[in-house]
């Protein structure tokens, strides 16, 4: 049961990595923001890395992604209650939300 748990986690910050990267890439292109490209890069490319060392069976990885995906959650929901628009903001809140359920689940439930 342990090892499902792991691959959910593994899978949720695989994937809310990638997001954050096309996320990033996409407000660069659409407002010229190079703060939405440097951190959407740089959070992804961590949470990225951070699954692969899951995989290698790192135990930091798993927190160390669950701090990222948090800082990643705050951000966009304070962006969500500024600009009241789904897109991007509130998508990647509740996408957060959801990776950060799967990552703390697989912490502290063993």
């Amino acid at each position: 049961m342990g090892s499902t748990k792991m691959n959910f986690a593994i899978v949720a910050t695989f994937a809310y990595g990638i997001l954050a990267i096309i996320g990033g890439i996409i407000g660069y292109l659409q407002a010229q923001s190079q703060v939405s490209l440097i951190s959407g890069t740089i959070s992804g490319v961590i949470l990225l890395i951070c699954a692969f060392l899951q995989l290698q069976g790192q135990g930091f990885a798993l927190i160390l992604a669950a701090v990222i995906t948090a800082v990643l959650v705050i951000v966009f929901a304070i962006r969500l209650k500024k600009t009241r628009k789904f897109m991007p903001a509130g998508l990647m809140t509740g996408l957060g939300v959801v990776t950060l359920m799967m990552i703390l689940s697989q912490l502290f439930v063993k």
